[in-house]
């Protein structure tokens, strides 16, 4: 199934991970999903700008530039954009008591947000529940070099693959899952965000951090991770009776990891949405 030009309107939409400059980033496809759908609220949950690697070596292209423009002309078409900045853009914490708002943009530590159906949701990015980044951040660091790395050889092993007929495959997303020691993380940091959420009040919690999509019950708490714009290019929408959907926009536009990136017509499309 290919979307339709025609927007398509959601009562919030969530994404986090877009890793904007780096050369994993698929901007081009968070591009075109900005620009065919709009919503009353956007929650930017993290990690959307890596200062991290940015610090190493500057790398932005008309992609991620036709992304920050999207975002901004949502604001400016009255949208609401609250930006919860995560461990990679984590420069903008410095600044957050200071009631932080920039262009349309609400920058906040986490948020909270009542869904349709009465749900109260806590957004956070989830870094915090993560021991590595926490406690041992030049251990971190290593960990998004070798992840970066990964994403190289994955990249020229699908270009084999492509070559031979078969499908896209994620080289990093199959070690996450074949690793215990990474399942184990995994089910321990969904944990432990659900706990909090519990603690706290809430009847579900909204995170990004893992890049691992997911929407399932943990202790009687919603857990949702909306994924990430490096691999999955997933985001969560909700619509407008309450209900609660992630949406894998690459799967659902049969959009290819290997194939040349195009400029994304960003500019036009949102200006037929606004009009």
């Amino acid at each position: 199934m290919t979307a339709s030009c025609a927007p398509t309107g959601y009562r919030s939409v969530f994404i986090s991970d877009t890793h904007l400059g780096t050369r994993g980033c698929r901007a081009d496809f968070l591009a075109d999903f900005l620009a065919r759908m709009n919503a009353d609220h956007i929650y930017l949950v993290g990690d959307i700008i890596d200062g991290w690697r940015l610090k190493r070596g500057w790398y932005w292209d008309s992609h991620h530039d036709d992304v920050l423009n999207a975002i901004l002309r949502h604001a400016r078409n009255g949208a609401k954009i609250t930006y919860v900045p995560g461990n990679h853009d984590e420069v903008v914490r410095r600044f957050l008591p200071l009631g932080l708002e920039m262009a349309g943009v609400t920058f906040q530590a986490e948020a909270q947000h009542v869904t349709a159906a009465g749900m109260r949701l806590l957004i956070t990015h989830g870094d915090q529940f993560d021991s590595v980044v926490c406690y041992a951040k030049t251990l971190a660091l290593l960990g998004d070099w070798a992840y970066a790395a990964a994403l190289v050889l994955n990249r020229y092993f699908n270009m084999a693959r492509s070559s031979l007929g078969y499908p896209y495959w994620s080289l990093s997303a199959y070690l996450k899952r074949q690793v215990k020691e990474a399942v184990k993380a995994i089910d321990r940091f969904e944990t432990a965000l659900a706990a909090d959420a519990r603690a706290r009040g809430f009847d579900g919690v909204v995170c990004g951090h893992i890049h691992h999509p997911e929407m399932r019950m943990v202790d009687g708490v919603m857990y949702i991770n909306d994924g990430d714009w490096v691999e999955s290019c997933t985001a969560l929408v909700e619509h407008w009776d309450g209900r609660l959907e992630l949406i894998d926009w690459a799967a659902l536009n049969k959009l290819s990891f290997i194939a040349p990136r195009k400029p994304a017509a960003v500019a036009g499309l949102m200006d037929a949405a606004a009009a």
